[in-house]
Protein backbone atom coordinates (compact mmCIF):
# COMPACT_ATOMS: atom_id res chain seq x y z
CA UNK A 1 0.00 0.00 0.00
CA UNK A 2 1.40 3.94 -1.20
CA UNK A 3 0.98 6.14 1.58
CA UNK A 4 1.43 9.80 0.22
CA UNK A 5 2.56 12.35 2.77
CA UNK A 6 -0.03 15.31 3.38
CA UNK A 7 1.34 18.43 1.33
CA UNK A 8 2.39 21.24 3.21
CA UNK A 9 0.99 24.58 3.06
CA UNK A 10 3.33 27.01 1.88
CA UNK A 11 3.35 30.39 3.16
CA UNK A 12 3.59 33.67 2.12
CA UNK A 13 5.97 36.20 2.96
CA UNK A 14 3.63 38.87 4.39
CA UNK A 15 1.64 35.39 6.14
CA UNK A 16 4.99 34.40 7.83
CA UNK A 17 5.53 37.88 8.91
CA UNK A 18 2.36 38.46 10.48
CA UNK A 19 2.46 34.98 12.22
CA UNK A 20 5.58 36.08 14.19
CA UNK A 21 3.44 38.09 16.47
CA UNK A 22 2.07 35.09 17.65
CA UNK A 23 5.78 33.62 18.31
CA UNK A 24 6.45 37.04 20.88
CA UNK A 25 8.15 38.73 18.13
CA UNK A 26 7.15 42.57 17.63
CA UNK A 27 7.48 43.52 14.43
CA UNK A 28 8.29 47.03 12.80
CA UNK A 29 7.84 47.82 9.33
CA UNK A 30 10.60 49.38 7.56
CA UNK A 31 10.53 52.12 4.59
CA UNK A 32 13.63 50.02 2.81
CA UNK A 33 11.64 46.70 2.62
CA UNK A 34 12.99 45.35 5.70
CA UNK A 35 11.21 43.79 9.01
CA UNK A 36 12.50 45.26 12.47
CA UNK A 37 11.70 41.92 14.60
CA UNK A 38 12.75 42.21 18.03
CA UNK A 39 12.24 40.35 21.13
CA UNK A 40 13.81 40.14 25.08
CA UNK A 41 16.84 42.92 23.88
CA UNK A 42 17.81 41.60 20.31
CA UNK A 43 16.40 41.96 17.00
CA UNK A 44 16.85 41.17 13.23
CA UNK A 45 16.13 42.69 9.87
CA UNK A 46 14.51 40.36 8.01
CA UNK A 47 13.29 40.70 3.93
CA UNK A 48 12.07 38.96 0.93
CA UNK A 49 14.65 37.41 -0.79
CA UNK A 50 14.29 37.09 -4.87
CA UNK A 51 11.64 34.24 -4.70
CA UNK A 52 9.70 35.54 -1.64
CA UNK A 53 11.48 33.68 0.94
CA UNK A 54 12.38 35.73 4.43
CA UNK A 55 16.06 36.10 4.83
CA UNK A 56 17.63 37.36 8.23
CA UNK A 57 19.61 40.04 7.92
CA UNK A 58 21.91 41.92 10.79
CA UNK A 59 20.81 40.22 14.36
CA UNK A 60 21.82 42.87 17.24
CA UNK A 61 21.67 43.11 20.38
CA UNK A 62 19.79 46.95 21.72
CA UNK A 63 22.41 48.43 23.64
CA UNK A 64 21.08 52.16 25.14
CA UNK A 65 18.33 51.98 22.41
CA UNK A 66 21.31 51.28 19.90
CA UNK A 67 21.57 48.24 17.28
CA UNK A 68 24.86 46.73 17.92
CA UNK A 69 26.37 44.20 15.65
CA UNK A 70 28.40 41.34 17.04
CA UNK A 71 31.93 41.86 16.25
CA UNK A 72 34.92 39.02 16.69
CA UNK A 73 37.77 40.45 17.68
CA UNK A 74 40.22 37.38 17.29
CA UNK A 75 40.94 37.31 21.00
CA UNK A 76 36.96 37.86 22.05
CA UNK A 77 33.92 39.20 20.51
CA UNK A 78 32.54 42.44 21.27
CA UNK A 79 28.72 44.64 20.90
CA UNK A 80 29.55 46.98 18.64
CA UNK A 81 27.22 50.16 18.45
CA UNK A 82 26.74 52.73 15.50
CA UNK A 83 28.10 55.26 17.73
CA UNK A 84 31.18 53.41 18.41
CA UNK A 85 29.90 52.27 21.96
CA UNK A 86 31.91 48.98 22.32
CA UNK A 87 31.13 46.26 25.18
CA UNK A 88 32.04 42.56 25.61
CA UNK A 89 29.87 39.78 24.62
CA UNK A 90 29.51 37.69 27.50
CA UNK A 91 28.41 34.03 27.22
CA UNK A 92 24.89 34.49 28.68
CA UNK A 93 24.53 37.13 25.79
CA UNK A 94 25.89 34.63 23.21
CA UNK A 95 23.08 32.05 24.13
CA UNK A 96 19.86 34.41 23.95
CA UNK A 97 21.81 35.22 20.56
CA UNK A 98 21.57 31.90 20.02
CA UNK A 99 17.77 31.66 20.88
CA UNK A 100 16.32 34.83 19.96
CA UNK A 101 18.36 33.06 16.00
CA UNK A 102 16.70 29.82 16.42
CA UNK A 103 13.57 30.77 17.34
CA UNK A 104 13.40 33.15 14.53
CA UNK A 105 14.35 30.77 11.88
CA UNK A 106 11.41 28.19 13.14
CA UNK A 107 8.92 30.77 13.40
CA UNK A 108 9.41 31.92 9.89
CA UNK A 109 10.09 28.28 8.89
CA UNK A 110 13.80 28.22 7.43
CA UNK A 111 15.67 25.35 8.33
CA UNK A 112 18.39 25.90 10.99
CA UNK A 113 21.50 24.68 9.14
CA UNK A 114 24.68 22.55 11.81
CA UNK A 115 27.50 25.57 10.57
CA UNK A 116 24.74 27.87 12.14
CA UNK A 117 23.70 25.99 15.22
CA UNK A 118 27.26 25.72 16.20
CA UNK A 119 27.31 28.81 17.69
CA UNK A 120 27.21 32.41 16.89
CA UNK A 121 27.82 33.85 13.69
CA UNK A 122 29.48 37.42 13.18
CA UNK A 123 28.43 40.00 11.57
CA UNK A 124 32.05 41.56 11.51
CA UNK A 125 35.39 40.63 12.08
CA UNK A 126 38.32 42.94 13.10
CA UNK A 127 41.35 41.05 14.27
CA UNK A 128 44.54 42.77 15.32
CA UNK A 129 46.85 41.40 12.69
CA UNK A 130 44.34 43.76 10.35
CA UNK A 131 44.83 47.60 9.79
CA UNK A 132 42.18 50.20 10.58
CA UNK A 133 40.45 48.32 13.39
CA UNK A 134 36.57 49.58 14.18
Amino acid sequence: MLVRRARQESLSFDQRIQDLAKSGFQVLAQPEGCFLVSRGGFQACVRADAQGRPLIEKTARLIGGQAALLVDAGYQKFWQAPGGRREPALAEHLSQLHNFEEDLRQALGIPSLYNTSLGSVNTLHSYDRLQGRP
